[in-house]
Parts: structure tokens; sequence; C-alpha cells
């Protein structure tokens, strides 16, 4: 049986989960990334997407983050997320405005590193857009 560890997930609005847990998978800004009890040590930063996580009573919960960091130690991991919802609670409307903004923040950028970020940013919204609505 696997071990459990605390695992953190908080946003600026509100502390979303404070649980022990067996597992989570994080969308990495490199890729997904399954923590587990007695990981090693990291930093990554975290790209829009869902993260899921397997309770210690077996239960499972998913959230949409949409950007942030987590900082992962064998003891825990904390997900600092500029802005997560569980999953439940997201709509293709509330999706579909935060890709929205996003183009028209990108229509008046000038700066070269500034624009790379957020076609970026928005390349990630569209497709946490179409992983939610095959859902």
């Amino acid at each position: 049986m696997a071990d459990n560890f605390n695992f953190e997930l908080v946003s600026p609005e509100r502390l979303l989960l404070s649980e022990q847990v067996i597992e989570v998978v994080i969308p990495a800004t490199e890729g997904e990334m399954t923590v587990m009890a007695n990981h090693a040590p990291t930093m990554t930063t975290i790209k829009p997407g869902v993260v899921t996580v397997k309770l210690a009573s077996g239960q499972v919960s998913k959230y949409v983050v949409f950007g942030g960091f987590a900082d992962v130690l064998p003891t825990g991991c904390t997900l600092l997320a500029e802005s997560a919802v569980p999953l439940s609670e997201i709509s293709p409307d509330t999706l579909t405005r935060r890709i929205d903004e996003a183009r028209k923040e990108l229509e008046g950028v000038e700066h070269h590193e500034h624009r790379t970020k957020l076609e970026q940013y928005l390349a990630e919204l569209t497709n946490l857009n179409g992983v939610l609505v095959a859902a």
C-alpha cells in the first residue's frame, strides 16, 4: 500500500484542499508529473490543466488550475495556483472567457518575450478547453 503525504492546493482566493493523499498528478510545464510520498525535492512551474488528486480514502478529486508553481518535498506537496477551481465548478463559458481575454491581451502586445509567453498560455488554454469539452 502506498504511503500518504500532505497535499495543499492554494489559490489567491482560497485554500481548495489540504489533505492526506496517495498521489497527485500535476500539469507541470514540462509535462504531467505524478507526485507520491517520498518524492525527491522539486520545484516546478504549472501550466493550465487538470490536477488529479487521489485521497488517502481512495476518492479521486479533480481541479482546474491556470498556472502557478508546485513545491514538492518527500513529506508533502504544495501547489500555489494563479487561479484554481474544482473541475465540477468550471463551465465552458468560463474557459471561453479566459481564452478571449488572452486573445485581446495578445493583440496589444509589442514586446517579443511577452508575446511568446501569451501565445504559449493561449495554446495551453485552448488545449485545456479541448480536453474538458471531450470529457
